[in-house]
């Protein structure tokens, strides 16, 4: 018996105009009703999901944020890993010598170097305004907090970012997690900081084990946490990749995939 559902929102349980059907809320809260926990797990900062979970999800539900490096729950920050300062520099060194945009998120702050069209893309989603500024001033922040960026996101043209997501892999991938989370995105955490690692810390919390918890996910960081679950769903909008290591396919995120699928699971 399931007793725990962990899905990713962009692209899982958002439709491509951000927000959740009246159909999949309804199923989340007959699962809520039946003791089923059911648990936003995203990419996006805790201030772009809020606004979104605070209207389908229970209120007492653990939110994972920052893909995993960033745990919220009743008010209180439960988990966070931050990626080390030396690792941001070499990131942002290496971000600077190409066309894209790169993107730092500090708890409930985020920092960009320059105010691209990919930041404003960013900021149409999130609620706390960005900080633009030279990225030795954001270090400097971040020293004097004793703080670092929970997430790192460069964005940029789909083939120049898997250009930069190798460069990256090869120069520090023995000390950061790298993911993209769509083909025009790449992500730095800290080692310690993954979708599968916070659902690992949320199991512990409620005593679940892994035959009990469904994974659902669209991209390319939810692949491993699709392959640690007990059962693991990719969407119909997923790439390729992400639906082979799957052990069910269902619909697409704009034709309620997400419902219909635990409409079969929890029937």
């Amino acid at each position: 018996m399931y007793k725990a559902v962990f899905t990713d929102m962009d692209g899982t349980l958002l439709t491509e105009q951000h927000t959740v059907s009246h159909i999949t809320q309804k199923k989340i809260a007959q699962l809520a009703d039946a003791g089923i926990l059911v648990i936003p797990i995203s990419a996006r900062p805790l201030h772009g999901m809020l606004h979104i979970t605070e209207h389908v999800f229970p209120k007492e539900t653990p939110i994972v944020s920052l893909n995993g490096s960033y745990i919220w729950h009743n008010g209180n920050i439960l988990y966070q890993a931050a990626v080390p300062l030396a690792e941001a520099e070499a990131v942002n060194r290496l971000a600077s010598k190409h066309p894209v945009s790169a993107m730092y998120y500090s708890q409930m702050e985020w920092y960009a170097n320059d105010y691209t069209d990919a930041v404003k893309k960013e900021q149409k989603i999130t609620q706390v305004q960005v900080t633009v500024q030279p990225f030795e001033k954001t270090i400097v922040t971040w020293t004097e907090k004793q703080t670092g960026p929970n997430k790192i996101l460069i964005a940029g043209d789909p083939a120049l970012i898997l250009a930069v997501e190798q460069e990256m892999l090869e120069h520090f991938g023995d000390r950061v997690n790298i993911f993209k989370s769509q083909p025009k995105y790449v992500e730095v955490m800290n080692r310690e900081a993954s979708k599968t690692k916070a659902m690992q810390f949320i199991m512990e919390m409620y005593g679940l084990k892994q035959e009990e918890v469904i994974a659902i996910g669209d991209n390319y960081n939810d692949k491993g946490m699709i392959e640690f679950a007990g059962l693991g769903i990719a969407m119909g909008n997923a790439p390729e990749e992400i639906k082979a290591v799957a052990d069910m396919v269902t619909d697409t995120n704009n034709q309620d995939g997400v419902a219909r699928v635990l409409d079969k699971i929890f029937s």
